[in-house]
């Protein structure tokens, strides 16, 4: 390669950087901003920072994180927020582009939606409600909260439990769920909420068939039939006490 070439690739190469950083939204940039920022299209460095790109800090100039859902960047009174509570004020770090893209064109360099919840302190993670609106289903409706029980922070389907596994909701136990999980704790369940199982019922069944620990339906029972015994527990003795939390045992054979 002579002289000449190199000179002009040089040249080239000079006056691309030149008109990358004086006309930077028509040679760089990815797509036309959000109509929120329209005032920016031509003013690329209001938001980044020349060889390191955008930056949570040059975002707060216009965005305080306290305000963030609440008050609009010219501190009026949001009317309709998005979310019923702000949930910015509860981040761990200021993030900014960690969800947002403001450059809206078909080069977008970040997908939509791609929320991580670990950006959120620890103690929040668990408030869904605060920010998703609860399911109307049949099944959700009756449920309060603890939507981590079932359901991933990565994704809200598949969830992650099979109610049939444990037991099977037909005949008489197809019933509201705090019949059997009080205050809306599933991750315990009590076979006392129907009249027909009482404590005393029970023990006198199970003692009347040599079994003196009855304190985990679901080893044994797993759906209404009371003889389809298809559990690990069938003929446990009283000294064996292993298997998943139930609701006996305060009501053990003394």
């Amino acid at each position: 390669m002579n002289r000449t070439v190199k000179l002009v690739l040089a040249v080239n190469l000079g006056v691309l950087a030149i008109l990358a950083f004086a006309y930077p939204q028509l040679m760089i940039g990815p797509g036309k901003l959000i109509p929120g920022h329209q005032e920016l299209e031509t003013d690329c460095f209001a938001c980044h920072a020349p060889f390191t790109g955008a930056s949570a800090e040059r975002c707060s100039v216009c965005h305080q994180s306290a305000d963030i859902g609440r008050l609009t960047t010219t501190g009026q009174p949001i009317t309709k927020p998005l979310t019923s509570a702000p949930f910015h004020q509860q981040l761990v770090k200021d993030d900014c582009t960690a969800c947002h893209s403001d450059h809206a064109g078909v080069k977008r360099f970040r997908q939509e939606g791609r929320f991580a919840h670990d950006l959120l302190q620890s103690g929040y993670r668990e408030q869904c409600h605060g920010c998703h609106r609860a399911p109307i289903d049949k099944i959700h409706s009756q449920i309060a909260g603890n939507c981590g029980q079932c359901h991933t922070q990565d994704r809200w389907t598949p969830a992650t439990f099979d109610h049939e596994s444990y037991f099977q909701l037909d005949r008489d136990h197809n019933v509201q769920c705090v019949t059997c999980h009080e205050r809306s704790d599933y991750r315990q369940y009590t076979c006392y909420g129907c009249h027909e199982h009482t404590p005393e019922n029970i023990r006198r069944e199970h003692i009347e068939e040599g079994i003196r620990d009855f304190r985990n339906c679901v080893e044994c029972h797993r759906n209404a039939d009371e003889h389809d015994i298809r559990g690990q527990g069938q003929g446990r003795g009283k000294d064996d006490h292993q298997g998943r939390k139930g609701h006996h045992e305060k009501d053990d054979d003394d």
